[in-house]
């Protein structure tokens, strides 16, 4: 049985997993709610997950 992804950033299960952008540096997969945040504070505008 294959290992449950954990967030690089709040230790919670990251299912989905989202690969973080290199320039983050940040050695591990996102859970939903971190990558949205960080999208959110690296990017301007109004951010839409579809």
């Amino acid at each position: 049985m294959a290992k449950k992804a954990t967030c690089a950033r709040c230790s919670a299960e990251a299912r989905p997993r989202y690969v973080p952008m290199e320039s983050w540096r940040i050695p591990g997969p996102l859970c939903g709610k971190c990558y949205s945040s960080l999208i959110d504070e690296h990017y301007d505008g109004e951010h839409v997950r579809v």
